[in-house]
């Protein structure tokens, strides 16, 4: 399995990196996608990378929540990390309206640019969005009539299936999906039942979105099992069916040999 989404290289990491690393390869996880999220934490993740052993793969971009006074530098960031090449994506980069809307014109114009420079690089794009949507759509559509070409995950997709299918329109998008499917009334338990299992990725998010039965607790790599036996046994579909196709799903997404 891979996990498409996980913050391994966390401050909740770091007296046990090591052990958390071997739980999740133990549980048959074999792959690590790392999203960026601002300049602060990007030493600490590459060094996380590094001692991963040949199993993580690294995104560079600005996380929505990230996004604040110092934003036009953080952006320039990005771009000269971007202009090393090596990276997997573009992302942890989108819209976020749960806690402010006091730099949302320049979360929209980061997302906007981030997106420009994934379509110029041939990357997929990790997309971030929290309560904006509509937003996020807006965005889109102005890319869309750019002739921005477009592909990526939706990051812990919790919206209907005709937010889902909406996302289709825009490129070749996979919804990634986590701990919340195991969530008592999650909605998203239903509308996973009419997304494609070709279109559906796995994400922990880690070390947050704990899933049932360790929600409480600090989220690793290692649960992305518990998640993918939810969506198996919600699909009516074998573990190894579950995991063989999501694992393919994000090899071609992620350009994962």
């Amino acid at each position: 399995m891979i996990d498409t989404h996980t913050h391994l290289y966390d401050e909740a990491f770091s007296e046990d990196f090591g052990k958390a690393l071997e739980r999740a390869v133990s549980a048959g996880v074999g792959h690590f996608i790392f999203p960026g999220i601002d300049s602060s934490v990007h030493d600490r993740m590459m060094e996380y990378a590094a001692l991963s052993d040949g199993r993580a793969s690294v995104a560079t971009g600005l996380h929505p929540t990230s996004v604040g006074k110092d934003w036009k530098r953080e952006l320039d960031f990005v771009e000269s990390r971007l202009a090393e090449g090596g990276w997997t994506a573009v992302g942890e980069i989108g819209l976020d309206r749960h806690w402010s809307d006091e730099f949302i014109h320049e979360q929209e114009e980061a997302f906007r640019t981030q997106m420009r420079w994934a379509a110029q690089a041939g990357l997929p794009v990790i997309i971030h969005v929290r309560e904006a949507f509509d937003t996020v759509f807006c965005v889109m559509d102005m890319l869309l009539q750019e002739g921005c070409r477009m592909k990526g995950v939706f990051h812990a997709f919790s919206g209907s299936i005709e937010t889902y299918r909406r996302i289709k329109t825009y490129g070749d998008f996979k919804i990634g999906i986590g701990g919340v499917l195991t969530y008592k009334n999650a909605g998203i338990a239903i509308t996973v039942n009419d997304i494609p299992l070709e279109d559906i990725v796995l994400e922990t998010d880690s070390p947050w979105l704990t899933p049932v039965p360790y929600r409480g607790k600090r989220n690793e790599s290692s649960y992305l099992r518990v998640i993918a036996e939810k969506l198996a046994d919600i699909k009516g579909l074998s573990l190894e069916e579950v995991d063989q196709v999501t694992t393919d799903n994000a090899k071609s997404l992620f350009n994962i040999k």
